[in-house]
């Protein structure tokens, strides 16, 4: 199994609208076609700067084949849309990462 987590940094102004548009957008484009599942979205806690708040959404792709189907469609389309929408305010990174061992197994 294989973890698609992106990392974002968001401006303190734009953090509402930005999970309400993961919700809303990102979610619900990336899982219908089955290719991505069990979204999830998190606030990271170690982050410190009082201006931003930083998020990692994570979604599961059954090989990097599969990922880089969605992400040639669904996923470049919706970074697109994140850089219009939010003019380029929210910084991300994507980190792709195999799954080695489930509940400590």
């Amino acid at each position: 199994m294989i973890v698609y987590n992106t990392t974002y940094t968001v401006p303190n102004d734009d953090a509402r609208n930005f999970v309400i548009w993961v919700h809303q957008s990102m979610i619900p484009a990336s899982v219908p076609e089955g290719m991505l599942v069990k979204p999830r979205l998190l606030r990271i806690l170690s982050h410190r700067d009082p201006e931003t708040e930083c998020f990692s959404l994570q979604l599961e792709a059954a090989s990097t084949a599969v990922l880089h189907k969605w992400f040639v469609g669904t996923g470049n389309r919706l970074q697109q849309e994140l850089d219009k929408l939010f003019d380029k305010r929210v910084l991300y990174f994507s980190t792709i990462m195999e799954v080695i061992s489930e509940d400590g197994k």
